[in-house]
């Protein structure tokens, strides 16, 4: 199943820098674990966000689910997930 989604990330603004790196670092390597084996299938920055748009190649709702939940940056995202289909014109 194939799924769109767009991640905003909103750190505290008093949260400790070397806090912030820590997590950030988790994240990046989470992140390409999950690409590296397919599952996270694109990531593509938004511009002049802290966000990304990423398209996710899973089995289920539910381990859709389980890997957002799991990021590290998890607690300080607003997400939103649309599920995809195959277009009838696509070649």
């Amino acid at each position: 199943m194939l799924y769109m989604v767009h991640m905003q990330v909103n750190l505290p603004t008093d949260m400790d820098p070397a806090e912030a790196a820590r997590i950030k670092a988790e994240e990046k390597a989470y992140s390409q674990s999950l690409q590296r084996d397919g599952r996270w299938a694109h990531i593509w920055r938004v511009v002049g966000e802290y966000a990304n748009v990423s398209i996710f190649d899973v089995a289920s709702n539910d381990e859709l689910h389980d890997l957002l939940s799991a990021l590290p940056l998890f607690p300080y995202m607003e997400i939103k997930v649309t599920p995809l289909a195959r277009h009838p014109s696509a070649i």
